[in-house]
Order: C-alpha cells, then sequence, then structure tokens
C-alpha cells in the first residue's frame, strides 16, 4: 500500500521565504529540515545549527517523522537558526 505524502508548507526566516514541500509521513524531522534548507537556501546549510518549530513548539526529537507529529496537508512548520545572531 502507497501512502501519499503530505503538502507542508515550511517557512525559513534566514531567507524570508517559505517552500512547499511534499514529503512522505514516514520521512523525519531531521528530513524535513535538510529539505527545506536546501530548497530555501539555494546552497549547502549546516542543518545542525537549525531547529524545527511545529505548533508553536520546539521539536526536541528530530528522529520523529511527520506521522509521529500528527502533520497533515498545509501544516506549518518553521526552520530557524537555534542561536540567537547578534545585531551590529
Amino acid at each position: 500500500m502507497t501512502t501519499r505524502p503530505i503538502r507542508l508548507r515550511v517557512w525559513v526566516p534566514d531567507v524570508w521565504d517559505a517552500v512547499d514541500l511534499p514529503l512522505a509521513p514516514t520521512t523525519t524531522v531531521a528530513e524535513l529540515k535538510a529539505a527545506a534548507l536546501r530548497q530555501a537556501m539555494g546552497r549547502p546549510s549546516r542543518a545542525e545549527d537549525y531547529e524545527v518549530k511545529f505548533r508553536g513548539a520546539l521539536v526536541i526529537d528530530e528522529r520523529r517523522t511527520l506521522a509521529d507529529l500528527g502533520a497533515r496537508d498545509g501544516a506549518p512548520m518553521i526552520v530557524l537558526p537555534a542561536r540567537r545572531r547578534p545585531v551590529r
């Protein structure tokens, strides 16, 4: 049996852009983060420098799948820097 992809909207504030990603429910949060960064940034990024929030809460265990989180079509997620950056 084939499961249909979940279409997620992932906001990446570093580039002030959101990307639409069709992902399998078995996709991990770490894989989602890497895909969103790759598509939004257009260049390699260090995924470990970013964190993911879903429904306003930090996803601590990035080995969890989208199905584990209860993500559905159109669910918004955010990938943001894990540490604050100094303002100059």
